[in-house]
């Protein structure tokens, strides 16, 4: 296995360009997750006011986190549809409270539709986390590309109510891959610059899957992008361990570490100390 120094020079693309502020990943961030949402998986409803939003934002800053992750929709297997109007109203409270108290901080909007994507940039996010890779709304990549600003490109297949059903793949690691290849054309043709990679942790993928997906991470080098990885607290670990998510911010260290050997970028975190502390160590550890 390549070490975590070793696999970064694979990718000479590491500055995000955010709203004129330029953000390298050459060491690894934390982005933190922040869902304003009554049902997501394991934090739903525990942000639910502005003082709870605040509250938890704060905490995330100082303990380390670059970016903050928001999101209106809760991605979960099975989940529910949200309707338009409801999504904007939950990012939009959380943005401009956020915004008005944490003028500094680098927000990101988790969302698969364009409107709320313009909505949010417009009221000061600088970044989008699209699950769908461009699916689920037809004008989400030229609406990326009139924003420039950076987008987290996931892999996945179907939605939350049908991708336990599409895990199905002839080869998991090369249609991934050429799935990215597709999609980083049509965004790069479109003129979009910052290009972040997520291979979707758990979207339309077994546990089994999920664990090939992560020993394969560093061949996701060959699309000189950042790479994003989503592992926290989900079923891949606490399946496997016979337990709750509730339990399982051991495993979500162990399998940051790994994610960080492989070479990637960002962690995309509930726990942002935890995740932070991961990164210094492994930092420290690979460049003695």
């Amino acid at each position: 296995m390549k070490s975590w120094g070793e696999n970064r020079i694979f990718c000479t693309n590491q500055t995000l360009n955010i709203r004129g502020r330029l953000v390298g990943v050459h060491n690894p961030k934390i982005m933190g997750i922040l869902n304003v949402t009554p049902d997501s998986f394991y934090d739903g409803g525990k942000y639910d006011s502005e003082v709870t939003i605040l509250s938890q934002v704060e905490k995330m800053l100082m303990d380390g986190a670059t970016f903050i992750d928001i999101g209106g929709y809760s991605t979960r297997p099975g989940a529910e549809d949200v309707s338009i109007e409801e999504e904007l109203r939950r990012v939009l409270k959380a943005i401009k409270a956020i915004t008005k108290n944490f003028p500094d901080a680098i927000l990101s909007i988790d969302t698969f539709r364009s409107q709320v994507v313009h909505a949010s940039v417009q009221e000061g996010a600088g970044m989008i986390n699209d699950i769908s890779g461009g699916e689920h709304d037809p004008a989400m990549f030229d609406t990326v590309a009139s924003l420039q600003v950076p987008y987290v490109l996931m892999h996945m297949r179907g939605n939350p109510k049908t991708m336990k059903q599409l895990s199905d793949y002839e080869n998991l690691i090369k249609d991934i891959v050429d799935y990215f290849h597709r999609k980083i054309q049509r965004l790069v043709e479109l003129g979009t610059k910052d290009i972040i990679v997520d291979p979707g942790f758990g979207f339309a993928k077994t546990v089994q899957q999920n664990f090939q997906l992560l020993n394969s991470l560093e061949y996701f080098h060959i699309l000189n992008r950042p790479i994003l990885t989503g592992i926290s607290r989900k079923s891949m670990i606490w399946k496997t361990l016979s337990t709750t998510a509730d339990h399982a911010l051991n495993g979500t260290t162990c399998l940051n570490t790994m994610a960080l050997l492989k070479g990637a970028n960002i962690l995309r975190v509930h726990d942002v100390k935890e995740a932070a502390e991961v990164c210094k160590l492994v930092s420290t550890s690979t460049a003695s």
